[in-house]
């Protein structure tokens, strides 16, 4: 039986695709507050704003590709039962391979009812006003935005409380609840922690290996370390 290896992942591992993150050192995202665009205040202020926000988000991301570290994680499948928890909302991950993801703050290429939480699309190109659900709602982002409740958080704690191996791979550990997860790991299990400028871990239990590399130079030693266990 495989060892279950639960992967928390966050921007750092997708900015070595090109995408960008609203952590830049400017604290904005593509150009703009992040409350603007990332909060149910900025959606019911300027909603064609908002629109066009995840629109441009959504093109890009056709124009990048899984990078190596996507593509270890997926590989790692062959030797260990891999759970991929993202703070990331493209589709990286799945493009390279891993077929268990879930997603803590919604998918770019999903809209949602602005009515019906549930009530979730595939949608690959531009929303505009105007596209609604099936009762006739606007729909929007399916992107958890600040201030709202993260649906999946659930699943990721019953997830991590399983995991034999925990590694946290691109992500500030600023971010909560997704940064709160780690304290559900068991306390045997170790955790692995990849990011090339990496910050103190309050109150954990847990054995630490910090690998104070880039995302794909820190999967690879991961990949390295895994085997050697």
């Amino acid at each position: 039986m495989k060892k279950k290896l639960v992967v928390l992942t966050g921007a750092g591992i997708s900015a070595e695709s090109g995408i960008k993150t609203f952590r830049d050192s400017d604290g904005l995202w593509e150009g703009h507050n992040v409350m603007e665009v990332a909060t149910p205040e900025g959606w019911h202020k300027n909603q064609n704003l908002v629109l066009d926000f995840y629109n441009k988000r959504r093109q890009q991301l056709k124009e990048v590709q899984p990078n190596l570290g996507h593509q270890i994680l997926a590989e790692l499948e062959k030797d260990f039962d891999v759970y991929i928890i993202t703070q990331n909302v493209d589709d990286l991950h799945e493009r390279a391979g891993s077929t268990k993801v879930l997603h803590l703050h919604g998918e770019l290429l999903k809209v949602r009812s602005t009515r019906n939480r549930d009530l979730i699309l595939d949608w690959s190109d531009d929303l505009l006003t105007g596209d609604l659900d099936e009762n006739g709602h606007q729909l929007r982002p399916h992107i958890v935005w600040f201030g709202e409740e993260v649906p999946a958080l659930e699943e990721a704690i019953d997830i991590t409380e399983t995991a034999d191996y925990f590694a946290v791979i691109g992500t500030s550990l600023q971010v909560y609840p997704a940064a709160g997860l780690i304290s559900y790991a068991p306390g045997t299990t170790p955790v692995f922690y990849i990011d090339p400028k990496p910050i103190s871990i309050p109150n954990i239990r847990n054995k630490v290996e910090v690998i104070a590399k880039t995302a794909t130079e820190g999967v690879a030693d991961l990949r390295e370390k895994l085997k050697s266990i």
